[in-house]
């Protein structure tokens, strides 16, 4: 989900804080998993399946409840987002493994990097990955990235890092990795 004009939709730190709270109260409603995740200034992207009702009815509660928030706060009229949102089909154990290396790679992809290392940007479900400590929220689970991790070279959650942290993806999957079949869980990346 983008911003309109592409302007920041996150601007202060309690308006992340509320981001999870919008969260929170969506999944109390309607449970959800989240596996990654990345709160960006003016975009976010999350790796979400929801097993029970349609993601876009979750999508929706999310959605129109932090844009109730910002428009109150901020005072601002009209559309807060660029368009309704948007997914894709996350089918595979490469795909997920694909997906996540991007969404965690945001802060360290912009023109100027907003961290220097991916761990270091607390908007991002990566520091989760990097640390013993758990979530704090019941919504993420990084399982199923580490169901994922089924490849000759992407065995362990080490070798997680090094593909997320490689800036070039090809060079470390080079001849060493196959999209194998499908996935027992359906993600969608928004």
């Amino acid at each position: 989900m983008r911003g309109n004009n592409r302007q920041n939709i996150f601007i202060h730190k309690r308006d992340f804080q509320e981001f999870f709270r919008v969260l929170s109260y969506t999944y109390e409603k309607y449970p959800f998993t989240i596996s990654a995740y990345c709160i960006m200034t003016n975009h976010y992207h999350l790796l979400i399946q929801s097993p029970e009702v349609p993601l876009s009815k979750i999508m929706s509660i999310i959605n129109r409840r932090y844009s109730d928030y910002y428009k109150k706060r901020y005072e601002y009229a009209g559309h807060l987002y660029e368009s309704r949102y948007f997914s894709d089909l996350v089918a595979s154990p490469m795909s997920m493994l694909r997906v996540s290396r991007y969404i965690h790679r945001n802060p360290i992809n912009t023109k100027t990097p907003m961290v220097q290392q991916m761990e270091d940007y607390f908007y991002s479900s990566y520091p989760i990955y990097k640390s013993i400590h758990s979530s704090p929220y019941p919504f993420i689970n990084i399982n199923p990235i580490i169901k994922s991790l089924l490849y000759p070279s992407l065995k362990t959650l080490e070798d997680y890092y090094r593909f997320c942290e490689r800036k070039d993806e090809e060079d470390f999957l080079k001849d060493t990795l196959l999209d194998v079949g499908p996935s027992d869980t359906h993600f969608q990346h928004i």
